[in-house]
């Protein structure tokens, strides 16, 4: 019976997101970035002709990187005020209270708006990140090393994001859930860039900032397995040699911290469906 629900939920979740005025706003903002993206490349190809195939194909995937890491925040945005309605709003509205009259379990309702808001945020992530990669291969002949696993990594990152405010939406105001949300993840990437920085400078210190940082919110640790997975692999050696840049990494994900991060999410849910459990309706 509760798998049963969960799977209804979930599925009344994608109905209600596709009906949602931030959808349309998240589609606007999308086919502007992408619209934008394959001007610029195209632009690229005309201005560097003269580069050659291993300096096009740097080029390609540090813009490319850049590009993402818009797609990344757009999708931050759209499931962060997505799932700030989806328990307080309809508390607020009287929704859940009557929902709650049946016998459905209030963890098994949670799990199910989980379950649609995930399905939604990756959907968006695959779809947009290959629409990304065929504008940067029909313009530069570019075509990223791992993009499977790339996208993969921005699906986790944006199913961290939309767990915290799940969570953040069971105690405050869904407005209020959103801002927190991507105030988070935007100061979790500042972090992961001051630690990178320290790491350039071998400042053990400052370069603890990202370390930290990564392991209290897998945000921007998930998005720099992204872009290793997205960029050519000399970029690298180029960094090596002229130092770091923010939309580069040095090093893939590591398994443990994928890891780490899938532990993070349960446990965030799993205080989400208390924290749920003991609001009043």
């Amino acid at each position: 019976m509760t798998l049963s629900t969960v799977r209804i939920i979930a599925g009344l979740t994608l109905k209600e997101a596709a009906r949602r005025k931030v959808l349309r706003s998240l589609a606007v903002l999308t086919a502007v970035l992408l619209g934008l993206s394959a001007w610029g490349f195209w632009r690229l190809d005309i201005e560097f002709g003269t580069l050659t195939s291993g300096e096009s194909r740097l080029a390609a995937s540090q813009v490319l990187n850049l590009v993402m890491f818009g797609l990344s925040l757009i999708a931050a945005l759209g499931t962060a005020f997505l799932a700030g309605p989806t328990v307080s709003g309809e508390v607020e509205s009287g929704v859940a209270l009557a929902m709650m009259t049946r016998p459905v379990r209030r963890s098994a309702v949670l799990a199910g708006k989980w379950l649609g808001l995930v399905t939604f945020g990756a959907g968006y992530i695959v779809l947009t990140g290959l629409a990304q990669f065929l504008i940067v291969k029909a313009t530069l002949g570019y075509w990223p090393p791992h993009p499977i696993a790339g996208l993969l990594l921005l699906a986790a990152q944006t199913a961290v994001l939309l767990t915290l405010g799940l969570l953040l939406s069971t105690a405050i105001a869904p407005m209020a859930s959103g801002i927190i949300a991507v105030g988070l993840f935007g100061a979790t990437w500042i972090a992961g860039v001051v630690g990178a920085v320290g790491e350039e400078l071998h400042n053990e210190s400052v370069a603890q900032v990202g370390t930290v940082s990564r392991m209290i919110l897998p945000t921007d640790g998930l998005w720099r397995g992204a872009m290793h997975a997205f960029q050519d692999p000399a970029a690298v050696q180029f960094a090596a040699t002229f130092g770091a840049s923010p939309f580069l990494s040095m090093v893939p994900t590591p398994v443990a911290y994928v890891g780490w991060a899938a532990v993070w999410t349960a446990l965030i849910l799993a205080l989400a469906a208390l924290s749920f459990q003991r609001r009043d309706l």
